[in-house]
């Protein structure tokens, strides 16, 4: 046997060792592993680490990523959605991001039991909360891992959701007194950021690129202190150009005019035609009302929108129908058909992928600038960006308010614009900086992070191949792992243990297998399936949910929306609680189902 040979056997067997808790919760083999450094000092693997933690549970979060896109890309109903009305369409997306969100939960589980004792992943943001534009309010949240989600063993978790329930539920108790009680009991707690399918409608309505997994992963929580989603302008640029506008006293912001900011490009890449400036904003007459003008201001300067279809270097064509994080792993100068271009960011996102882009931007040399938004489309950018600024409680905010937007406004527009303020003050976010950067999030200002995209279709922004089945059973799977010390290409080749059919059952959750058919009460009961539906209940509805005190959930069916549960399938999971609650009281005593 040649030594590459033997070193090829050690590598996989490192794998297959660390990330065994995982492999075998969804009953997976690991048949090969290639690693590829993108950034960095390529060093031996396992000989060094590229972020604040171990190389293990870098392990176990790259497997994380592979199993959470190739759970969903097999199980998740992918194009399922295509050709379907509105309501069909949202159904396909709910079932994809159950299976997204119950695969990363399950993996975060299981590998939350490698972590130090004292040690636990809380999640502080994700996405999914809210409907998006062409989205309906009524539609309700998707299924998502959201703020106050713990991971931990079981004294840790139990401690941590304890102050979590308190932060939620005491006005005397906020942020200031939650960290300092974790670090006066010395628990170490990692925040998360958290989108478990990036591009839902895409994957539902079978597009060929752009579904992902996102997990951003930092070395302290979020300064967030509730559930919350929202939408933030965000501009990126490569720092070069950030530190050219400083010495010639230009100032950047989301706030700059966009000529401002060109001129700033023109004097970092003199080499750079206007017409290579190539700006990545969403796109779609949704978004007209919103930044139809920012469009405008570019192209006015002779710079390049990115429209659909647009060819990149990596040979995959450009979308802008949604998608905001990964375009940042593309901004920067390139070579294409004998000349420089250029590669920016500009527009808006929802809080979650622009909390997790500009977490990244310090890795990849970029500066990002980020101004909280509402939530409405119909206020253009350069209005809107400075609503959230405004003070809600004062004498003469609707007068405000009115001067801002720039028309009449009535009691109840004034009423939704003050309540969506509050909302964000609430969870934390940072209103009256003119330009909020993600050191604004964290407690010390001083933070790493570990990124971790999985691809369950090709990425165009960084050539990455998505879910690829070899042969029947057998699949490749890419991940990319990027942290303060490298960046990694991580391919897997995983081998399912059990048929399709089976592995149905493996990654989808019990809740919808119960509703779907499957005998719950002829089924041998563990007393892990309260744990399981505890976690399943705050991940299909979160919005029918209530925390009345401690270690007690409380579910209200008739705050359940009939697009997130459909009626039918309502009637079986009220069935499905009570009977589990009657016979099985003492693992269930957490569960309070209210009055109908």
């Amino acid at each position: 046997m040649t030594s590459a040979t033997q070193e090829k056997r050690d590598l996989i067997a490192q794998w297959a060792f660390d990330a065994r808790p995982i492999l075998g919760r969804f009953h997976i083999w690991l048949e090969d592993v290639e690693v590829a450094w993108t950034r960095g000092e390529p060093a031996q693997e396992f000989t060094s680490d590229i972020s604040f933690m171990e190389g293990g549970m870098e392990r176990l979060l790259a497997v994380t990523g592979a199993v959470t896109a190739l759970g969903t890309r097999l199980f998740g109903r992918y194009g399922a959605g295509k050709g379907l009305d509105k309501s069909g369409l949202n159904q396909a997306k709910k079932d994809a991001d159950a299976i997204s969100a119950y695969a990363m939960s399950e993996s975060l589980w299981y590998l939350s039991r490698q972590l130090p004792e004292n040690h636990a992943i809380m999640v502080c943001v994700g996405e999914g909360l809210m409907p998006k534009a062409g989205e309906s309010p009524e539609m309700g949240s998707n299924p998502q891992l959201g703020f106050g989600r713990v991971y931990a063993r079981p004294a840790v978790a139990r401690w941590l959701d304890r102050k979590v329930v308190r932060l939620l539920n005491r006005k005397d108790y906020g942020w200031d007194e939650f960290y300092r009680d974790i670090k006066a009991a010395g628990i170490t707690v990692w925040g998360a950021a958290i989108d478990t399918l990036e591009n839902t409608s895409r994957f539902s309505k079978g597009a060929e690129t752009g579904p992902m997994t996102v997990l951003h992963v930092f070395d302290q929580p979020l300064a967030i202190t509730r559930p919350y989603e929202g939408y933030m302008g965000n501009l990126f640029l490569p720092r070069a150009v950030a530190e050219r506008a400083a010495a010639e006293s230009i100032l950047l912001s989301f706030r700059t005019p966009r000529a401002q900011v060109m001129k700033a490009i023109r004097l970092t890449y003199p080499d750079i035609a206007p017409e290579h400036v190539h700006v990545w904003t969403l796109g779609g007459k949704s978004r007209e009302m919103r930044i139809g003008g920012l469009w405008r201001e570019w192209a006015t300067l002779g710079a390049h929108v990115v429209e659909d279809g647009f060819p990149l270097p990596t040979g995959v064509p450009a979308f802008c129908d949604s998608g905001t994080y990964a375009p940042t792993y593309m901004i920067g100068p390139y070579q294409q058909d004998g000349a420089r271009h250029l590669f920016i960011c500009d527009g808006y996102a929802a809080s979650a992928e622009a909390i997790q882009a500009a977490s990244l931007a310090p890795m990849l040399g970029l500066v990002a600038y980020v101004c909280p938004f509402t939530s409405t489309f119909d206020v253009s950018y350069d209005r809107e960006r400075l609503v959230m600024k405004l003070d809600p409680d004062a004498a003469g905010f609707p007068a405000l308010l009115a001067d801002v937007l720039g028309r009449e406004v009535d009691a109840a527009a004034a009423d939704h614009y003050r309540e969506m303020i509050h909302e964000a003050g609430m969870a934390g976010i940072p209103l009256q900086r003119p330009s909020v950067e993600a050191d604004d999030f964290f407690p010390e200002k001083k933070w790493d992070v570990l990124a971790v995209s999985g691809y369950m279709c090709p990425d165009p922004y960084s050539g990455a191949p998505g879910v690829e089945e070899v042969q029947p059973g057998l699949y490749r799977v890419t991940v990319r792992l990027a942290g303060s010390r490298g960046d990694k290409r991580i391919t897997f080749t995983l081998r399912l243990g059990e048929t399709l059919e089976q592995s149905w059952l493996v990654f989808n959750p019990l809740l919808s297998r119960f509703m779907g058919g499957e005998d719950y009460e002829h089924r041998p009961v563990r007393i892990s399936d309260s744990g399981r539906i505890r976690n399943e209940l705050q991940t299909l509805c979160s919005e029918a949910l209530e925390f009345p005190q401690q270690d007690h959930i409380r579910v209200h069916f008739d705050r359940i929306p009939p697009d997130v549960i459909r009626p039918e399938a309502q009637v079986k999971l009220l069935q499905i609680l009570r009977w589990y609650k009657k016979h099985h009281p003492l693992w269930f005593a957490w569960l309070d189902i209210a009055a109908r």
